[in-house]
């Protein structure tokens, strides 16, 4: 779970896409577009073409969740996908992530980069891992910024549709100023 439940515990992720965004079906041994939005991850020619279009789905759910939020994040969970998130039980469904996922983009920004991933032999599962932030403001109007670590679980779905299975997501560990002082 990568964002935040406002103002400031971090809660659950997800993404909503226009309608269509979410009819778009995309091959996944296909090379990527060079137009495509990316992180510069994709321009290595180490990463394999399923990689790069478990990275180009990334980039999609990012974008959508910028523009729009909440409702666009969760709108890229398929219906029996789960979000594990720091100190928090799971939720289950699509339905439930997205009833915890309602901010607007004015409220909270999470922003994400992929750094790793794998796609299944069968190219119709994956995962990818990486570096998220949240950005949002406290009661006060002070910013606070959540940032960790993220794994995301894609399968391909029976109508060819890509979604999110699993989201889990951890907070970075304290600085090393911030843990374990002996006096």
């Amino acid at each position: 779970m990568r964002f935040v439940a406002l103002p400031v515990s971090l809660a659950s992720l997800i993404l909503c896409v226009s309608a269509s965004a979410q009819q778009l079906q995309l091959d996944p041994l296909a090379k990527p577009s060079p137009s495509a939005n990316m992180s510069s991850a994709l321009t290595n020619p180490g990463i394999s073409p399923g990689v790069a279009f478990l990275f180009q789905l990334e980039a999609q759910f990012a974008a959508d969740t910028a523009k729009a939020g909440g409702k666009a994040f969760a709108s890229w969970f398929a219906d029996d996908a789960v979000t594990l998130g720091n100190k928090q039980a799971p939720v289950m469904g699509h339905a439930a992530i997205a009833a915890q996922t309602t901010w607007s983009p004015e409220e909270y920004q999470l922003t994400w980069t992929p750094q790793g991933g794998e796609m299944s032999a069968a190219g119709d599962m994956g995962y990818t891992w990486g570096h998220y932030e949240g950005h949002s403001k406290d009661k006060n109007g002070n910013a606070v910024v959540t940032s960790g670590r993220y794994l995301t679980i894609w399968k391909k779905q029976s109508d060819g549709k890509w979604k999110v299975t699993l989201d889990s997501s951890s907070e970075e560990p304290p600085s090393a100023g911030d843990c374990c002082k002996v006096p």
